[in-house]
């Protein structure tokens, strides 16, 4: 077995039993060791403190994050009343100039609003310094609890969503979820503070301007953005989904552009996704429209704010009630009143966009799980690893079998084939062993151990699986090969590519390990990526492996070739071969044939009947 560290190091762990391979003594040594119960036990406790310490951890972190969120809704309100203060101080200056007083008398007023107008600047910087740092320090934790999601759920709890639908909601869809703060929470919070300050100012001067100001105000800053969400709610919830929808027709379009191009079809599918940007586009402009209609009716509120200070202002200072220097400061404060509250129409009309967002990430969090991980789990037994598989029903769906009814043995050290045509279970067979995907009836044990009883991620740590598709990222053959062991060191990176064969072919590269292998191993052949997936599994050291469909897409002579070399490396570990060819008499130990999800073959039969007594289906021998 080998562990993950939180470093993301391999460590080995357990003893060496029957037919393992030589090479991989040692490791088996320090598996026995670490399977010893109370050591495991020792492990657990350790999780869940660890566990708890990141739950702890993470509380005190939202705590800084709204502490830093509300500083910043403090700076955004401060900036605001800078603003309204600039205006209405440089208003009260350029008046009071006007009566051409000593200049003595200026430097104050003048010092005021340089002071304004430096602290707008200032705090502005300070509001957004602080508003994008608490907001994307909570968009990171978002997006590693999605991420969290992904792996608890990868692969069989994503089959229903498309790549890009996927890229979309954790990307975009979560980035989306800051503007919640930066966006509409922050700039409301801001604009009702420096909005009362300005009414409250101009009350105090003209009480009917203030009145009318703060009339207007509501309007501006209630009524508007309203208007805007009313007319714009349908787009608005449907434009994360519409770009979802855009983000996985491009992405197909990418991926399949050989085989469309090769079909024809090139046309068809660039023409479907035009289409589907073009209703992105619509539901864009129809969104323009009530942001258009929320702009008029907050500019028709500034208007009536003016107007009415007007109305009431003039007759105040013709009356003595007001001062005629204060004239421009009661009209004029209207004005950067309402500039402060003019952005919150666009601003709430963004709200169903991103309770959409928010959902449509919120469906992948709360997606349950295909494997329901043990509440204590138990300790990993020690080698030898054998798998036993008795009455085995699992399907994708509930009430939707797809294996039923399984009973077979695979001892340590020995090579199983299980072979069939294309849909009859088999690679659903290895996701269970795999505990990727969870089983409805039966019982699967590892080593006599219930596999639903132990952690998903230690059973992983025994079985490995060389996939028929196995991701090969855009990066060099030695960072592809360290996924499996970050800290292996350049001996065991060269001694797994030569048990896979491949050694020769990466030495006679200019630039050997550094060698990039494009996106999904473009510049690799089948046979080139198969080999290198292999290379991983070695390199894991995993006691279990799993071969699915090793030579899929390869001529019979090659692929004949490939098993041959493929068993060969993995010589002396359990081996579950997983194919729709015919295995050649000698390559393995046993062969089980599948058929429509059950057992329909065997070779050689013994080993199809239980240990307990009970009754199985009688065998039918395969003819090889």
């Amino acid at each position: 077995m080998t562990t993950i560290t939180d470093h993301g190091d391999v460590e080995p762990a357990g003893t060496a039993g029957p037919g393992e391979s030589p090479e991989s003594a040692d490791n088996s040594k320090k598996r026995a060791s670490a399977a010893d119960p109370g050591e495991c036990r020792v492990n657990s406790d350790n999780s869940k403190k660890r566990a708890s310490a990141r739950r702890r951890g993470r509380g005190l972190e939202g705590e800084r994050e709204r502490g830093r969120l509300v500083l910043a809704a403090v700076l955004g309100a401060l900036a605001a009343a800078c603003s309204v203060g600039l205006l209405a101080t440089s208003a009260w200056l350029i008046s009071r100039s006007a009566q051409r007083p000593p200049v003595l008398y200026l430097m104050a007023p003048a010092a005021v609003v340089q002071a304004f107008g430096l602290g707008r600047a200032a705090l502005r910087y300070a509001e957004r310094l602080a508003g994008h740092d608490a907001a994307l320090r909570l968009l990171a934790a978002r997006r590693v609890r999605a991420y969290d999601a992904l792996a608890r759920l990868a692969p069989a709890g994503l089959a229903d969503y498309r790549s890009g639908d996927l890229i979309a909601r954790l990307v975009a869809d979560i980035d989306s979820l800051a503007d919640r703060w930066l966006r509409v929470r922050l700039p409301f919070a801001a604009a009702a503070l420096a909005a009362a300050a300005a009414v409250a100012v101009t009350g105090v001067l003209c009480p009917g301007a203030g009145l009318v100001l703060g009339a207007t105000l509501v309007v501006s800053a209630l009524a508007a953005p309203a208007i805007a969400v009313a007319l714009s709610r349908r787009e608005e919830r449907e434009f994360a989904r519409l770009r979802g929808d855009l983000a996985a027709a491009t992405l197909e379009l990418l991926d399949g552009a050989a085989e469309l191009a090769a079909f024809g079809a090139d046309g068809r599918a660039l023409a479907a996704v035009q289409e589907k940007g073009a209703r992105a586009g619509k539901a864009a402009i129809r969104s323009g429209y009530a942001r258009g209609a929320g702009a008029a009716v907050s500019a028709l509120a500034t208007g009536a704010a003016l107007c009415g200070a007007l109305l009431f202002a003039v007759p105040a200072v013709r009356d003595g009630r007001l001062a005629a220097v204060l004239l421009a400061v009661v009209v004029l404060t209207p004005l950067a009143a309402h500039e402060v509250v003019a952005g919150l129409a666009p601003a709430a009309q963004e709200i169903p966009r991103l309770r959409a967002a928010a959902a449509r990430v919120a469906d992948v969090l709360r997606r349950p799980a295909p494997v329901d991980e043990p509440a204590t789990p138990a300790s990993l037994p020690g080698p030898p690893y054998d798998l036993s598989v008795s009455g085995l029903t699992a399907g994708w769906a509930p009430g939707q079998a797809v294996l039923r009814d399984l009973w077979f043995d695979a001892p340590a050290g020995s090579r199983t084939a299980i072979v069939g045509p294309s849909g009859s279970g088999k690679t659903t067979l290895a996701l269970v062993l795999l505990r990727f995907l969870d089983y409805s009836a039966g019982l699967v044990t590892l080593g006599g151990r219930d596999l639903r009883t132990l952690h998903s991620d230690a059973v992983r740590s025994v079985i490995g699986v060389c996939e028929q598709d196995a991701h090969v990222f855009d990066s060099t053959l030695e960072a592809n090969l360290r996924l499996a062991k970050p800290s292996a060191t350049l001996d065991e990176l060269r001694s797994a590519l030569s048990r896979a064969r491949l050694l020769d072919w990466v030495d006679s590269l200019p630039l050997g390990l550094a060698t990039t292998v494009g996106e999904h191993g473009a510049r690799l052949s089948g046979g080139q990526r198969q080999r290198l997936a292999l290379a991983r599994v070695l390199l894991a050291d995993f006691p279990v492996v799993i071969l699915d469909e090793p030579a899929e897409h390869l001529d019979e002579a090659t692929a004949a070739a490939l098993t041959r070399d493929l068993l060969s490396a993995v010589a002396g570990r359990t081996v579950l071969l997983i194919t729709h060819r015919p295995v050649a008499r000698g390559m393995v130990d046993h062969v089980l044939r599948l058929d429509g999800g059950r057992l329909a073959a065997a070779h050689p039969a013994r080993n199809l009947f239980p240990r307990e007594g009970k009754a199985r289906p009688a065998p039918v021998l395969l003819t090889r």
